[in-house]
């Protein structure tokens, strides 16, 4: 990937503790717009966030924000907002009061006015005079979010901002979260949950073992995997004279009639699959009634990263 005009590059970093390597030889950039950074618990994504926020120094390696050495720089640090996974408020404080505090720590002239434009971007304008005590946990995650882009950072680091939301609550972050990409900030973001993952990021990392696995939108990674077929899924109204001309492709690896009648194809070339296939179904004199790639989401390019087993 390209390092032109990227907010974040980080080149070969690996971190260890005591003998535990929790990311290992990870090289990637970050464009502006949202980017997501997937993968299960222990997977390295809060260690590499935390790295690029400037919280932790790499055992090796560099992590670059804006073109400058992230460690150690008080001036870069004015241009990121971190957000932590582990909620961590002072709950006796109001919304309101919570963001005032994050602009005042952070040197911003207009501390009141911020802190409305913040609240006003989360949509809680409403809740904003009430103790953080009384409000759900989405409503915390919201305005935890406020309190981090008070200070108007060009670059947001969120750490699994939509973790123990409702799904009310988790639309309206995704939202805020695509708004603030839409504006031309650089969103960085975790998460382990993959259909979050989908609907947010123009780009994804995708991590296993303290390792980058691959890089891109979703389909785009699964082309990636060569080795690997894809699962199509084909109904029609003779599976078993379609599934024995299928077989005679060379696009197609496998075909297996699955119990509720429909046929399960594996095939390393869908693309020739779709062309061929209206041809022997129209030989064969076969009716399709539907043709759907399994394997077409990120759960189960995911799947194959993680495990090595798709849908």
């Amino acid at each position: 990937m390209s390092g032109a005009g990227a907010t974040v590059q980080v080149d070969r970093v690996s971190k260890w503790f005591s003998g535990v390597v929790a990311v290992s030889d990870v090289s990637l950039v970050v464009q502006p717009g949202v980017t997501a950074l997937l993968g299960p618990n222990g997977a390295g994504k809060t260690t590499l966030l935390r790295a690029i926020g400037g919280l932790t120094r790499p055992s090796q390696g560099t992590v670059r924000v804006f073109g400058e050495d992230v460690r150690a720089n008080p001036r870069i640090y004015r241009r990121i907002g971190y957000m932590p996974e582990h909620e961590s408020v002072y709950d006796f404080l109001t919304g309101r009061q919570l963001v005032e505090l994050a602009a005042r720590l952070q040197g911003v002239e207009d501390v009141r006015g911020a802190a409305q434009r913040a609240v006003e971007t989360v949509g809680l304008v409403d809740a904003q005079d009430r103790k953080l005590r009384g409000y759900s946990r989405g409503m915390r995650q919201r305005m935890r979010l406020a309190a981090t882009l008070v200070h108007d950072p060009p670059l947001l680091v969120l750490d699994e901002p939509l973790s123990g939301t409702d799904p009310a609550q988790r639309l309206r972050l995704r939202d805020v979260i695509v708004g603030l990409g839409r504006e031309g900030r650089t969103i960085l973001l975790s998460s382990h949950i993959l259909e979050e993952v989908d609907e947010l990021a123009d780009s994804i990392h995708l991590m296993v073992s303290g390792k980058l696995a691959a890089s891109g939108d979703y389909r785009a990674i699964r082309l990636q995997l060569n080795d690997r077929p894809f699962l199509v899924r084909i109904d029609c109204s003779d599976p078993r004279a379609l599934g024995a001309g299928l077989l005679a492709l060379e696009a197609v690896e496998s075909v297996e009639v699955a119990g509720d009648g429909g046929l399960r194809v594996k095939s390393r070339n869908v693309t020739s699959l779709q062309r061929s296939l209206p041809t022997v179904a129209r030989e064969l004199d076969v009716r399709l009634s539907r043709v759907e790639p399994l394997d077409d989401s990120l759960e189960s390019v995911f799947g194959y990263l993680a495990t090595g087993t798709g849908a």
